[in-house]
């Protein structure tokens, strides 16, 4: 998958999908097993990207057959751990939405560079580190208009969330080196003031972490568009192995049309995340509770 070249762009942006990922991310009914077209289904990964675990000890064996219940248990208790421990890193965050022309070229794009902020009462914010970047052609957009990224959860099935998905067994599939489960999450009820995760997650089946989600978010009307007058709603996260210990989202993407007075135009948007470096004294995991980020009025993520 880490060979594979950035999808060529077409103007309905017909994506090659797993059958059973496609099946189950994409259908809403019971179907035949089949790709159609015009779907969006997960992008392969760029040349540089990687899913990579560097290994600085033995490596434990297999863990043996287990019920789909104790498996997601697990991983669950360690994305809890994932989200305590990120609060004690800083990071570089470059938001980048590209506008594509008919040649299927890049035509324009935005550019926002952040970086994880405290202001005085200790509240977490995104600190703008760069002047936003705009050659966008159709869109006119600020760094508050993509607010809505900051609050989707990085980590949508901690434990104490995880009573509210169904959660199942689908298969195997190896991302680059890591072999791994793959799991069907779907939310067993919607609500008006939330929104829930509708999708795929990839977890090593070594050491039961997940390693990449593909999917979206959605409420009791439907699915959720992250970013207000941006068409963005599927998004392939991968992670990456920080420090020998946790896996962090690193690189984000999501391929949509934008029909704008008529004109379809096709547009991406990719989230990388990079130069994660521990804070001096940050307090180990578990030290304190995951922070919460309430919806702003009308929003709908915790």
């Amino acid at each position: 998958m880490s060979q594979a070249k950035l999808l060529r762009r077409e103007k309905h942006y017909s994506l090659v999908l797993p059958a059973v990922v496609l099946l189950l991310v994409c259908a809403t009914q019971a179907a035949p097993l089949k790709a159609r077209a015009g779907q969006q289904g997960p992008i392969a990964a760029p040349p540089e990207h990687r899913v990579t675990r560097v290994v600085t000890g033995p490596e434990p064996e297999a863990p043996p057959d287990l019920p789909e219940v104790e498996i997601t248990k697990r991983f669950s208790l360690k994305e809890d751990e994932y989200i305590l421990s990120r609060t004690g890193y800083t990071y570089r965050k470059t938001i980048r939405i590209q506008e594509f022309g008919p040649d299927g070229q890049p035509a324009g794009e935005f550019v926002l560079v952040t970086q994880p902020g405290r202001d005085v009462d200790g509240k977490v914010f995104e600190k703008v580190i760069e002047k936003p970047q705009s050659t966008l052609q159709h869109l006119f957009l600020r760094s508050e208009d993509l607010e809505g990224l900051q609050r989707i959860p990085a980590f949508p099935l901690t434990s104490s969330q995880l009573a509210k998905y169904n959660l199942k067994y689908v298969g195997k599939e190896q991302v680059d080196e890591v072999d791994c489960y793959l799991f069907q999450a779907k939310p067993k009820m919607v609500e008006r003031a939330k929104a829930y995760f509708d999708g795929i997650v990839w977890v090593d089946a070594k050491y039961l972490e997940v390693v990449k989600t593909y999917g979206k978010w959605v409420n009791d009307q439907g699915t959720v568009q992250t970013m207000k007058d941006l068409p963005f709603s599927l998004f392939e996260t991968y992670r990456e192995y920080v420090d020998g210990k946790y896996w962090f989202p690193n690189y984000s993407r999501s391929d949509a049309t934008l029909n704008l007075k008529g004109a379809e135009i096709p547009v991406r948007i990719v989230i990388k995340w990079t130069d994660f470096k521990a804070l001096p004294g940050a307090a180990p995991a578990g030290a304190e509770p995951a922070p919460k980020i309430s919806p702003k009025p009308g929003g709908a993520f915790d």
